[in-house]
């Protein structure tokens, strides 16, 4: 017996010691394999993030777009502290390679540094009650103005799709956003190896029993492991793939380095047709700051972002996103990282975003535009090697301006539209709009808008070409008074702007084909009309009447050289139906602004690497075209269709600086106009090249559409330091300014005072006044007959209202020119208004 139970006990436990012994051996085996496997995947996966770090920098390069350079002039509107502000945004001071600043009361003194884009010459502002007194140079000589800083525009990523990023280091990152984007997405990020396993075997439980993976449980390297490498998929072998990959990310990266990675990756959702990528871009997109000068709501803001960016848009949701604020805000309470009364306190700030208007704070069709000739100028291999930095031309101050001008005009052109709408008709087609600023005298694109909402239609309009109406009349004006120049006479006469010239109906076919153009409102201004009531009114007829006398190929030349490539010597040249586009139109009416010279208007300065060094360099392009004279005569009448003509419209909405301008309406609607310091170009149009009136009880006019919209902008840009200054038209040498009674044409005196100026080319204005104009010296037969005795113009209407516009004379109050009477209609009387026949097209005219 004891034998059997010795043997029975050795039994059992050499039994439960094989079970142990295999169990051992399983659990080894299936940690060998898990090992194997394990590694197999490990090495797997440290190829593919070798691969990816092997192929370049983890974030596509940025281009950073720098707008122009603003210059500050003795006599504008603007405090030492303002410029101060400017160049901290600029970077200076932060930066002191860039440059620095030092304020001293009502002056600044500023050195710029190597990577500044000037050159390194610094200067003293002195300002006093808001305006600059002095600018003085490094050596003491007096300065006529100082340019700035270009400021950041926006950064354009290389990554496919249209993906804005700035990209941040870890020590420029502000504590507070450190905090903020830990306590609420994972406070144990500093310490854990890279996954939190209590965290992350809850949440397997969770979706487990739930039979849905929502859980999150990852860590902020594991969102980058997600982010970087995988796709947004849920599934089980996808996480095990993230933890691989986050071992990787661990064992290569330190805390601040993956940290950088992490703020720099996040989507924080679009503005316009852009993803919105880290926290440098959304600081800028959404608060419309450099994201060092976040403060602590604003850093609890877009750390509550992270999580569902859609869902916390702060144009949307304001009160969701400012409720997900407080709650990040508490998280950092419970993580030691501010106390009670710092949360209150932020807890108490409203957001203050930036403007909703995309167009206003990025320019995204200018931006666009910059790219697309950035690409075909230095390629998109190159673009895509370097963080470069475009500096250009862009005024963020009067971009500002222009999208809020378009914004509110575009409304009233709305509103006119529904007004004007007809009942029969039921679909209402709204237009399109394009807005460009120049530089008269520099040609640089200053400001941009090319269509009514960036995020709805990328179409930019400022490109597009369209048949440019009657902003195109003052080049036959202008050649006319080439002619002048010539010593060449037009009937019997030097041209001058009381040059008269015929209004009748008439056929300027060609070739056999019959031609015969009505203005824009039939039986208007018949018989002889002055050149300047022709331009002042949009007259059809007496212009086309007058390129014929001219030459319509002397016409489309002209245009040519100043940029209208399309014109062509036909007769309906001479009122706009070849194309153009609206900055070839801006650049057209340089030749007027800026003394005969044209300037092809430009966007790229200059493009460099990120050490300030020059890649390229562009220069503006400029060419001689008219006299100054001519194009200084050509001004004037422009000057006068503001004050008595269509472009009154512009007068009516309170721009009353001097300006010189033309209205245009043909399928679309425009106005060109320009001040000493600024020339813009409005344009007003269907997509589908409908015409803007079509449906409507009333013509849609340039006077009613685009010229609002363009004094609306005038208005805000004369507000603003740079254009403060706008100043009358200095006339050059050979030409002189005559005061011109409204009624006679006459010179003016003391008995005629209802008058206004007039430019001569020297020595060809009227030499009679208006007192003399009642007197003859025909007899009895020479006036029955209109024989003999001193030729004078025959009286002209009273000055009209700012109610028209277009190819059109409008309604005018007071008396009409009189038609010529043959004997009999002067002894017995009688003599209807002629009628005006409807417009036939011209034979050699493109298709509308």
């Amino acid at each position: 017996m004891p034998v059997k139970l010795k043997l029975g006990n050795r039994t059992r436990k050499t039994f439960g010691g094989t079970i142990l012994r295999g169990a051992l051996i399983a659990v080894l085996g299936v940690a060998i394999l898990f090992a194997c496997i394990f590694g197999v995947l490990y090495f797997k996966y440290q190829k593919v993030v070798d691969d990816r770090l092997a192929s370049g920098p983890l974030f596509a390069n940025t281009a950073q777009i720098y707008s122009g350079s603003r210059e500050v002039r003795p006599g504008q509107h603007l405090t030492a502290g303002t410029i101060a502000r400017e160049l901290k945004s600029a970077g200076y001071n932060g930066n002191p390679a860039l440059g620095t600043f030092q304020l001293s009361g009502d002056s600044i003194q500023i050195k710029p540094g190597t990577e500044s884009f000037h050159s390194t010459d610094g200067a003293t502002i002195a300002t006093e009650d808001g305006v600059v007194t002095s600018i003085t140079a490094e050596n003491g000589a007096s300065l006529q103005g100082y340019k700035l800083e270009p400021q950041l525009i926006t950064a354009l990523s290389e990554d496919k799709g249209r993906v804005k990023r700035r990209l941040v280091k870890y020590d420029e990152i502000p504590p507070r956003m450190v905090e903020a984007v830990t306590s609420i997405e994972d406070r144990r990020f500093f310490e854990h190896g890279g996954v939190n396993y209590l965290r992350l075997i809850k949440c397997g439980v969770t979706d487990l029993v739930s039979g849905k993976k929502r859980c999150g449980g990852s860590t902020l390297t594991q969102q980058l492991a997600k982010n970087l490498f995988l796709s947004p998929e849920k599934s089980y072998k996808r996480k095990m793939i993230e933890l691989l990959i986050t071992f990787q990310l661990e064992a290569r990266f330190n805390k601040q380095q993956l940290f950088e990675m992490y703020v720099n990756e996040m989507n924080l959702g679009h503005r316009g047709s852009f993803e919105i990528n880290g926290v440098g871009e959304a600081s800028q997109a959404f608060f419309g700051k450099d994201f060092k000068q976040l403060d602590l709501a604003e850093c609890a803001t877009l750390a509550g972002m992270f999580q569902r960016p859609s869902y916390y848009n702060p144009y949307r949701s304001p009160e969701r996103v400012v409720e997900r604020r407080n709650v990040v805000l508490d998280s950092m309470i419970e993580t030691g990282a501010i106390t009670q009364t710092e949360a209150t306190r932020a807890k108490a700030e409203p957001l203050r975003l930036a403007p909703p208007n995309v167009d206003a704070s990025e320019a995204p069709y200018f931006v666009d535009l910059v790219h697309d000739q950035l690409v075909q100028r230095i390629g998109d291999q190159a673009l895509g090697q370097q963080s470069l930095r475009i500096y250009t031309s862009l005024d963020p101050d009067l971009q500002r301006s222009a999208s809020e001008a378009v914004e509110a005009g575009m409304k009233n052109v709305d509103e006119l539209i529904r007004k004007r709408h007809k009942k029969d008709d039921t679909s209402i087609t709204y237009p399109q709009v394009a807005l460009v600023a120049i530089d008269p005298h520099t040609g640089q694109i200053l400001a941009l808008v090319g269509g009514r909402n960036y995020t709805n239609s990328q179409l930019n309009h400022a490109v597009a070409e369209r048949p440019t109406g009657s902003i195109f009349k003052p080049f036959v004006y202008a050649t006319a008074y080439n002619t002048s120049l010539n010593g060449t006479e037009l009937d019997g006469g030097v041209f001058t702007a009381l040059t008269k010239l015929n209004n009748d109906a008439q056929d300027f076919g060609t070739g056999g084909q019959s031609y015969i153009p009505g203005n824009f409102e039939h039986g208007e201004y018949p018989g002889m009309v002055t050149a300047v009531q022709a331009i002042a009114h949009s007259l059809n007829i007496a212009t086309i009447a007058l390129a014929q006398k001219v030459g319509y190929e002397n016409v489309a030349a002209l245009a040519r050289s100043a940029g209208i490539v399309n014109a062509r010597g036909t007769p309906s040249v001479a009122i706009g139906t070849y194309n153009a586009t609206p900055i070839d139109m801006a650049g057209a009416y340089t030749v007027f602004a800026n003394n005969g010279v044209h300037l092809k208007p430009w966007l790229l300065a200059s493009v460099r690497n990120p050490n300030g060094d020059i890649v390229a360099d562009y220069a503006p392009e400029a060419k001689q075209v008219l006299d100054p004279r001519t194009a200084y005569l050509t001004q004037s009448l422009m000057e006068n269709v503001m004050t008595f003509g269509t472009g009154a419209a512009a007068r009516a909405h309170g721009f009353t600086a001097p300006a010189a301008g033309k209205t245009g309406t043909s399928h679309d609607v425009w106005f060109a106009g320009y001040s000493s310091n600024l020339l813009c170009v409005i344009w007003v149009g269907n997509d589908d090249y409908t015409d803007v009136s079509h449906g409507l009880s009333r013509p849609l006019q340039g006077a009613d559409a685009a010229a609002p919209i363009w004094a609306e902008f005038m208005n805000r840009a004369i507000k603003l330091p740079q254009y403060s200054d706008m100043k009358s038209f200095t006339a050059p040498s050979g030409v002189q300014a005559v005061r011109i009674d409204k009624e006679s044409w006459l010179a003016a005196d003391q008995s005629c005072p209802n008058d206004y100026y007039i430019s001569f080319l020297a020595g060809t204005a009227p030499q009679n006044t208006c007192s003399h104009m009642g007197e003859s010296q025909q007899n009895f037969f020479q006036k029955l007959f209109g024989i003999g005795g001193d030729k004078q113009p025959e009286p002209q209407p009273t000055q009209p209202g700012p109610n028209t516009d277009g190819n059109a004379a409008p309604d005018v109050p007071g008396q009409q020119p009189q038609q010529k009477k043959n004997i009999f209609k002067r002894i017995f009387g009688g003599g209807d208004k002629p009628k005006t026949p409807p417009p036939n097209p011209d034979p050699n005219a493109p298709p509308q």
